[in-house]
């Protein structure tokens, strides 16, 4: 299965220590990887359909000065779709104008939604036509941006159709929150005042938080398999959706 990586803070963060965890899993994840991450209204997309070990893209990512409040990343072991760009996540589509970016890991058997309007698939993978499906749900309940708990609420009405035709973990992000639904694995933890010291489990890498942030600093985590050595990583519960703003869970239970 794929792999996901989600960052959501209260301030622009630098998401390269936990990338370089992230890429290093690819070795068993080949089948491409991509990043999306938010400037202000825009985001920038960057993908490729080969792995984030050997791929140009993924170096240049890796020198690219990314500091972002949200970010989703994605490293592809194939399910369904042949291994090309257009079915590389995450995928990117508009509404309300405003950009969405959305990954998925699973794997959706028989999954075949009626999609009509402005949200068809380019690619031919279960994941985008998931996304294009929530897209066009969410523009049927909403004549527009609705506030973040409404989504929160209509997106926990959806997840559960797509989920019952397999596994539907997800990371839905606009900009201003991050979402992130569990079928099956999922963890997330959130770094804040006082900051400490974490190694990656899979490289040699150790980054002093305290020294790159300030007491205000606050940054949330969504990952498929934790990255550190030593935080502590909260799993997700199966059929879980959590939304992240400013760094932090809404508890809108």
């Amino acid at each position: 299965m794929c792999q996901l990586l989600g960052m959501n803070a209260n301030t622009p963060t630098d998401v390269m220590f936990s990338f370089t965890g992230f890429a290093s899993r690819a070795q068993e994840h080949k089948d491409g990887f991509g990043i999306a991450f938010f400037e202000d209204a825009g985001v920038r997309l960057m993908v490729d359909a080969q792995s984030a070990r050997t791929s140009p893209v993924a170096e240049m990512v890796r020198r690219f000065p990314i500091r972002s409040s949200n970010i989703v990343a994605h490293i592809r072991k194939a399910t369904q779709g042949r291994v090309t760009l257009a079915n590389t996540h995450p995928f990117v589509r508009e509404l309300w104008g405003r950009y969405w970016v959305f990954a998925h890991n699973g794997d959706l058997k028989g999954y075949a939604p009626r999609l009509h309007g402005a949200f068809r698939p380019v690619g031919d993978t279960d994941s985008e036509r998931a996304f294009c499906w929530l897209m066009q749900e969410l523009a049927k309940a909403h004549a527009s941006v609705p506030p973040i708990a409404e989504l929160t609420a209509t997106l926990r009405e959806l997840a559960p159709t797509v989920a019952a035709h397999g596994s539907f973990n997800f990371l839905l992000d606009n900009g201003q929150a991050l979402w992130a639904h569990c079928s099956t694995r999922l963890h997330h933890v959130v770094r804040r005042h006082p900051f400490t010291r974490a190694s990656l489990h899979d490289d040699d890498v150790t980054v002093d938080f305290a020294a790159h942030t300030t007491p205000q600093d606050r940054v949330a985590v969504v990952v498929t398999e934790p990255l550190t050595k030593d935080e502590t990583w909260t799993p997700f519960a199966p059929g879980e959706l959590r939304v992240y703003v400013d760094g932090e869970p809404l508890d809108l239970r």
